[in-house]
């Protein structure tokens, strides 16, 4: 039995969790919940799984003693705030902690914990993997990645050495303009962006999967997940995304991770590492799939991509901002305020303008990624409240 942290409970990832849990009781129980406004639900968790204690990022002050009851009355503690959220992400009655929430903070207190932590924010280890990967070493802490392309990457490195390793290839879906001509990409609409061909995630990250940022952040992530150099971790469009990812080893061979996409395996393999264990989540026919098939990315059509890998190899605070810029830039898109075609450029003119630190503390950090959203913003005010969406 395995006692769990699921912070960011509420959203898929968190709910794709509870459903594991549900699916396994002699496996796991919830001992924290944590999320970041969404009360109802939250409280709706809480009455099923009975944590000892929750936490709310943002709530509202008037309600507080109203919704402190009701946890209250169940029999759980109520946290709130960032301090809270830490709090949980610490505490020594724990196993394992999802973390699913963006911010590194409650990352840095698990692992600074000793605990596991399966990750599933990608901005942590983006925006601090060097702090991160310290704070691992210093205290006994450890990394589980819950991405499928990860998860895929250490499911295939299991009983090898990182030394025989010859290249780390993340396959990418190509997402909604993987066949569409890069001059037709620039006045797409967000409802265009947000169709996603193979997976249901949230709108931000739909984007990026768009834009092949998403793909980019997650070339950042292996490197400090897996400590090997960015020059070898490669980027392959797969659209059947049947394929999760692949390692190649330097005698040739290749080993790849397969399975339908569906968050609760790779959430399922974290949170029961080392173990296997059985379950009746649909299978993979291989006489339904006729081919799989592979493409290079054309990095000047999808130039985030290639705007992340500039950013690792810049290091220091760059990918803080590239990450920061990003998320800004997209939220101008979704509002309509921002070109879709405009994302890429607004990250790049925060990474040429921004004097990156090289040494990667909680306050450079945090220093750049304030800098890079004030860019943003900046320069959606300089265009007047952004570029007119198409």
């Amino acid at each position: 039995m395995k006692d769990l942290t699921i912070l960011g409970c509420t959203g898929s990832i968190g709910a794709n969790g509870l459903d594991v849990v549900n699916r396994h009781p002699e496996h796991f129980r919830v001992r924290y919940l944590a999320a970041r406004r969404n009360l109802e639900t939250l409280l709706e968790q809480a009455r099923r799984f009975r944590p000892a204690a929750v936490a709310v990022l943002q709530e509202d002050p008037g309600e507080t003693a109203d919704w402190r009851a009701r946890f209250e009355a169940l029999g759980a503690e109520f946290l709130t705030g960032e301090a809270g959220i830490e709090e949980l992400a610490g505490r020594d009655d724990v196993d394992v902690v999802v973390n699913a929430i963006v911010g590194v903070r409650p990352t840095l207190a698990a692992l600074q914990a000793g605990k596991v932590v399966a990750l599933a924010n990608k901005e942590t280890l983006v925006t601090a993997g060097e702090l991160v990967a310290r704070a691992a070493l210093a205290h006994g802490g450890k990394i589980i990645p819950i991405d499928s392309e990860h998860s895929a990457v250490w499911q295939c490195l299991e009983g090898e050495s990182l030394s025989a390793v010859e290249s780390i290839i993340l396959t990418a879906s190509g997402g909604p303009f993987r066949d569409r001509p890069k001059g037709d990409m620039h006045n797409a609409t967000v409802a265009q962006a947000l169709k996603h061909p193979n997976w249901s995630m949230g709108r931000k990250i739909t984007i990026d999967s768009a834009t092949l940022m998403n793909k980019g952040l997650e070339v950042i992530e292996a490197c400090w997940l897996f400590h090997v150099p960015v020059q070898r971790i490669r980027v392959l469009i797969h659209p059947q995304s049947i394929i999760h990812s692949m390692v190649e080893f330097v005698d040739g061979s290749i080993k790849a991770q397969l399975g339908l996409p569906d968050m609760r395996l790779p959430i399922q393999y974290a949170l029961a590492y080392p173990r296997r264990l059985a379950n009746t989540l649909p299978r993979l026919d291989f006489s339904r799939w006729s081919s799989l098939t592979f493409q290079e990315p054309d990095l000047d059509k999808f130039s985030c991509l290639r705007l992340a890998y500039q950013a690792i190899t810049d290091g220091g605070t760059a990918p803080t901002v590239l990450n920061a810029a990003n998320e800004e830039a997209v939220l101008a898109f979704l509002d309509e305020r921002l070109k879709f075609g405009d994302i890429a450029q607004m990250v790049d003119g925060a990474l040429q303008r921004h004097h990156h630190h090289r040494e990667v503390e909680l306050e450079s950090v945090m220093a750049a990624d304030r800098w890079a959203r004030n860019f943003v913003h900046e320069e959606l005010e300089r265009h007047g409240m952004g570029i007119a969406a198409a």
